[in-house]
């Protein structure tokens, strides 16, 4: 093997060892972000089966049923403050204990919405079990 061999094996080796390090405190560092992961994945939960739910509301309001209109309120309340909780809660912010106090009230008050419907809107049914998973999530870290 020559000197230029040589050296380009060097190089190679070195630029092998700087990746790896940095393979590995990236990873070190996306550990200590999902540190509300829990609460990250049941408030993104609570937001897309909200918006399924939202949106059957605001159809069978649009044919008349006047009985969806608690529902899509507290589940357009909800999907405000899951849609902050996970922003919050990726963020790490101090604000998150008090924000998923709030979110806890409105969780509930959206689970109890969507229990009237349950047995006949299988989007209710969906938005009101997820809400119960994220109160459970919030009471963790609630302030």
């Amino acid at each position: 093997m020559n000197r230029r061999e040589m050296l380009l094996a060097s190089v190679a080796l070195t630029g092998a060892a700087i990746s790896a390090n940095a393979a590995e405190q990236k990873h070190a560092h996306h550990h200590a972000a999902s540190a509300n992961a829990d609460l990250i994945n049941t408030a993104a939960d609570c937001v897309q089966k909200g918006q399924v739910c939202l949106h059957h509301c605001l159809a069978l309001l649009g044919q008349g049923d006047k009985e969806m209109a608690a529902c899509s309120k507290s589940v357009n309340q909800m999907l405000a403050i899951c849609g902050a909780l996970q922003q919050l809660a990726n963020q790490e912010s101090s604000y998150l204990p008090k924000l998923a106090a709030i979110a806890q009230d409105v969780c509930k008050q959206c689970e109890d919405e969507c229990k009237k419907h349950a047995d006949k809107h299988e989007a209710c049914k969906a938005c009101g079990e997820s809400c119960a998973a994220c109160i459970k999530e919030c009471r963790k870290i609630a302030a």
